[in-house]
């Protein structure tokens, strides 16, 4: 294949703004320096603030911040008690005894209760919720079958007494003490749900808070809002910061230009090829790991050409991913070797998970020929015509799309016609969620720190995030022994994965690209942020600057 180049002049832009201003508007005056106030911007828009609801990683950027769970995890990356003063597990691991904090309070200063907790898990699993992150709630007792409607939200294995909450499993889950410390299972005030109706969590009003900050301005459309500081936190006098600025950057360049102005606190470099050979020596620059994955989905309820395995197989051999991450990504991301991504967690003797359990995915140029051809003669339908979806709110997505149009033109020539369709964020994950698309570009940061948080997207046909509707009983078998037989055997365990993987590429049910790398330019003034590589991967909880 001709190499292939999408680097643009971009970089004598980033150059140019490296002076920056000393800056003044809705920030105040002189802004990097205001030890009251913290300055963020984030690349995408806010789409939810429905606890229950929200799945992509912006908004759960703000409820991470403004909910409280019973748990939080700390800078050593362990969940350790937040709301909850104390919890304990049974030796079976299949009871967790937590107790409540005394006195915990809503931001409105109503009394916050074990209810309140019970109440949002049982809301979770509820059919009508139509949450995408139920299925993490599989495992806990009845939960699979209120999920499926043959019992009522009442039988979960989650209950209060006073300030004790018990929450019973049907078999042991090693990524449990996670959940209790993740944003969508944190507590929910059911009046305030009743309330608001369809309304709930549209807007920043719509909302209740039980963590350090209470979020204000944002309308449900709006790009510019603030978290202030939750007196009634129950740990609101070691919360130093009072007011938490953002505003929706969507291009790269303009962040950086904001960041070096001090308008902002700190700034990814990794979304622009660009942007990172350009300021990847700078003094500010900080690495920190990121559990992100992107890979492709490939439709295979109403798509014939993609329900057939050998063009499935044909287009993921035609994917070059080293010259992909290199070409596309500018050395920002790494070639994907598995669905799992790099940094995720480690195996029983210390290798990175994703480097274990890798299947061996290759670029075969003359394989994926045959296969194609093949395929096409079995589905009969003549030329391949397919739409390659991705959102527009990132350099690289438009960068990706652009070379694997290409790349599969170029292997395939006449017998395929790739059609980009670039659309706003929100849009490419309404498309996604509707099955309303062909290929679409996914990208997944983990929710915590076990292989499950990967593999249980596709756990079944009918998972919350299996978009493409496949259907491979090797891969739901590893993955149901994973979670199941093998849930207290680390080792077994461990090969389970190793056994989807390998399941995943056989029937190329999707097409791994990238295995995410993080670069951000950061204040040196800002400290007590706690980053993670999964989950809430920016915690200002205790966020000050010095």
């Amino acid at each position: 294949m001709k190499k292939w180049q999408k680097w643009t002049t971009a970089v004598v832009v980033v150059a140019a703004v490296a002076g920056g201003t000393k800056a003044a508007g809705w920030w105040g005056s002189n802004p990097s320096s205001d030890k009251n106030t913290l300055n963020y911007a984030m690349s995408a828009d806010v789409q939810t603030l429905d606890t229950s609801k929200a799945t992509d990683q912006y908004s759960n950027l703000v409820l991470g911040n403004t909910e409280s769970n019973l748990l939080r995890v700390n800078s050593k990356g362990e969940p350790a008690p937040d709301l909850a003063k104390s919890y304990k597990v049974s030796d079976d691991g299949l009871t967790y005894t937590v107790e409540l904090r005394s006195g915990l309070k809503w931001s409105d200063g109503s009394k916050l209760t074990a209810k309140d907790v019970v109440y949002s898990w049982q809301r979770m699993v509820n059919p009508k919720t139509a949450s995408q992150y139920s299925y993490l709630a599989s495992g806990v007792l009845n939960a699979d079958d209120i999920m499926a409607g043959k019992k009522d939200v009442s039988e979960l294995g989650v209950s209060a007494s006073g300030n004790t909450i018990t929450f019973k499993l049907d078999h042991a889950m090693p990524q449990f003490k996670y959940l209790l410390a993740f944003a969508n299972f944190a507590p929910q005030k059911e009046s305030v749900v009743n309330k608001e109706g369809d309304k709930y969590g549209t807007t920043a009003d719509k909302q209740i808070y039980s963590g350090a900050y209470k979020f204000e301005g944002w309308n449900g459309t709006n790009g510019k809002f603030k978290m202030v500081k939750n007196d009634n936190y129950w740990d609101a006098k070691n919360v130093k910061t009072k007011t938490v600025n953002w505003q929706v950057v969507k291009n790269p360049d303009t962040a950086l230009k904001l960041y070096k102005q001090g308008k902002i606190d700190r700034v990814s470099i990794s979304n622009s090829p660009e942007m990172y050979s350009a300021n990847k020596n700078n003094k500010d620059v900080k690495s920190a790991a990121v559990a992100a994955a992107t890979y492709l989905e490939y439709n295979q309820a109403n798509n014939a050409f993609l329900k057939n395995q050998k063009i499935r197989q044909a287009l993921n051999l035609a994917t070059n991913r080293t010259e992909l991450a290199s070409q596309a990504t500018g050395g920002t991301r790494d070639a994907a070797v598995s669905l799992v991504s790099k940094g995720l967690t480690k195996t029983t003797s210390g290798e990175d998970l994703a480097a274990y359990v890798k299947p061996g995915y290759t670029y075969d140029k003359k394989k994926a020929q045959q296969l194609f051809k093949e395929g096409l003669a079995e589905v009969n339908q003549g030329k391949m015509k397919i739409s390659l979806e991705t959102d527009a709110d990132s350099v690289i997505s438009k960068n990706t799309v652009d070379y694997i149009k290409q790349a599969w033109e170029s292997t395939f020539g006449s017998d395929i016609e790739v059609t980009e369709k670039v659309v706003p964020f929100k849009q490419r994950l309404k498309d996604s969620q509707s099955g309303d698309f062909d290929v679409v570009v996914t990208n997944w940061n983990g929710d915590y720190q076990d292989g499950s948080t990967f593999y249980d997207l596709f756990a079944s046909k009918d998972a919350g995030y299996n978009d493409g509707k496949f259907t491979n009983e090797s891969y739901f078998a590893a993955v149901k022994k994973a979670d199941t037989t093998d849930a207290t055997n680390a080792s077994a365990r461990q090969d389970d994965f190793k056994d989807a993987e390998k399941a995943l590429m056989d029937d190329a049910n999707i097409n791994p690209l990238y295995s995410w790398k993080a670069s951000s330019l950061v204040r040196s003034n800002v400290k007590g942020v706690v980053e993670s590589p999964v989950g809430l991967t920016l915690d200002l909880t205790y966020a000050h600057r010095k």
